[in-house]
């Protein structure tokens, strides 16, 4: 989802109409906080982004995006700026502090919805990211030795021997590894892991 967070309702309007139109679902924030009291809450499974301008009334982008920092969401939601203010300063230390990117208005629409989709293809990314480290924390500190061997190729028996356990053991650690890692097949693990 794109949520565009800017004081001016055409501007607001317009992106999420352009938006739309690339297939982008888009939703629109008046104000920083009205955003900052959702964010969060409205993650799209599929990726999100932020067009943020940095001139508003009620809190300036960058303190916007400095609290999304706070909260550890600018990898799983890229902040875009919009400015029709900004100076070279202000965009190099945004981009240094992890901002995706930094447009000056005007800007081309087609460009602006290219970089969005590389954004949400980011997010998306960071979110696949997520889930499996999630995965992988809920192993018991068996299940990581016997994934380091499955990972390594070897045998069931192979691994049995070399942690002193029964090969029944190792199949049952082996069956709760892909269940909770959600793969069927070991070559499937090795690439979710790769």
């Amino acid at each position: 989802m794109l949520h565009i967070v800017d004081d001016e309702d055409v501007i607001r309007d317009s992106l999420a109409w352009l938006a739309r139109s690339r297939g982008i679902e888009a939703c629109g924030y008046a104000t920083a906080q009205a955003f900052l009291e959702s964010a969060g809450a409205r993650f799209a499974p599929e990726g999100d982004c932020v067009l943020l301008d940095v001139r508003m009334p009620d809190m300036n982008g960058v303190a916007v995006f400095d609290q999304l920092g706070a909260r550890g969401l600018t990898a799983r939601m890229p902040v875009i700026f919009l400015t029709g203010h900004g100076d070279v300063p202000m965009a190099v230390d945004s981009l240094k502090r992890g901002a995706f990117d930094f447009v000056e208005k005007p800007f081309n629409d087609n460009q602006l919805m290219d970089r969005v989709q590389e954004a949400l293809a980011a997010s998306r990314h960071a979110g696949e990211a997520a889930q499996v480290q999630a995965r992988l924390a809920a192993l018991s500190a068996r299940e990581r030795e016997v994934l380091e061997k499955i990972l390594a190729g070897k045998m069931n028996k192979v691994v049995a021997d070399e942690l002193g356990i029964s090969m029944r053991t190792v199949e049952v650690h082996r069956a709760n590894i892909f269940e909770k890692m959600q793969v069927k097949t070991a070559v499937e693990l090795a690439g979710l892991l790769k």
